[in-house]
């Protein structure tokens, strides 16, 4: 019989946001593996557990993964901890997961602190409807192809930073997102320092020009208006000529009938308008 892993949030500042559930399985787990062990133990000191721990991270996850799925497979029961949080989101605890679930290893998940969703809540904006971005990458060019997705996201994003790429970060969603667009910067969530404050883009970079970034940050950056979204889609039709719009559909393999439903719901008309001119061209 194999063991179990288990997937164990932990808190994202303040120690005492610990479930019991997690306090029980971090004390009778046979080894724990954490993103920094050093980290981690100041969670277990604070809570009496003597549990071992091993690291398992970014860096040693090709070879540390098949190792843990080993001990696994041998029966011992195994939780993962990330350094804050629910592990598996923006860390490498997706890909032991995935090993897992390859090796045929029991897997179940404690639930308890995200900071995503804690600074979303917290936040003041939509919480209908949001997409979750994590820690922007580093390379230019894939922070620019990002960029370009979010450009017409219309649902609230949640976005990860440190204080020492803040402004930068700030800067770039300001040119791609316009200085106006509302944000919700909350910081050391949970800890003696949190703070909530919601404003514009431009804003927060005039706010940290002023005052040096601190701690941890979570963005919580306004969805682009459907509306708004609708009328430029629009627009950007109009340039084209009814034929030149239908043959963009047609040169995608789309049927006729079915490129006229669709230049009569992107123009805005019936689609015996859209039949009438196609016909007469």
């Amino acid at each position: 019989m194999s063991g179990t892993l288990y997937l164990c949030a932990t808190p994202i500042g303040n120690l005492e946001d610990m479930t019991l559930r997690g306090l029980r399985i971090l004390k009778t787990v046979d080894l724990i593996a954490a993103e920094d062990t050093r980290h981690t133990q100041k969670l277990l000191n604070f809570y009496e557990i003597q549990t071992p721990t091993t690291s398992y991270h970014e860096h040693n996850k090709l070879s540390k993964g098949p190792w843990l799925v080993k001990q696994l497979l041998e029966g011992k029961n195994i939780a993962l901890v990330t350094d804050a949080g629910t592990p598996g989101i923006s860390d490498p605890g997706e890909d032991l997961v995935r090993l897992c679930q390859e090796a045929g290893v029991t897997i179940t998940s404690l639930p308890g602190a995200v900071a995503g969703i804690t600074g979303l809540i917290l936040s003041g904006l939509s919480t209908s409807r949001f997409a979750f971005e994590g820690f922007l990458p580093a390379e230019h060019k894939k922070r620019k192809e990002i960029y370009e997705l979010l450009a017409n996201e219309t649902r609230t994003m949640i976005i990860y930073e440190a204080p020492h790429r803040l402004k930068q970060t700030l800067q770039e969603l300001s040119k791609v997102l316009g200085e106006d667009r509302v944000i919700g910067i909350t910081r050391e969530l949970t800890k003696k320092h949190e703070e909530v404050f919601q404003t514009t883009l431009s804003g927060a970079l005039a706010h940290y020009q002023e005052i040096a970034p601190r701690g941890e940050y979570v963005l919580i950056i306004e969805g682009k208006s459907i509306a708004i979204l609708q009328v430029e889609a629009q627009q950007q039709w109009e340039t084209l000529s009814i034929a030149e719009h239908m043959q963009f559909y047609l040169d995608q393999g789309v049927s006729q009938k079915e490129s006229m439903k669709k230049v009569a719901v992107d123009r805005g008309l019936s689609r015996r308008e859209v039949y009438a001119a196609w016909h007469e061209l």
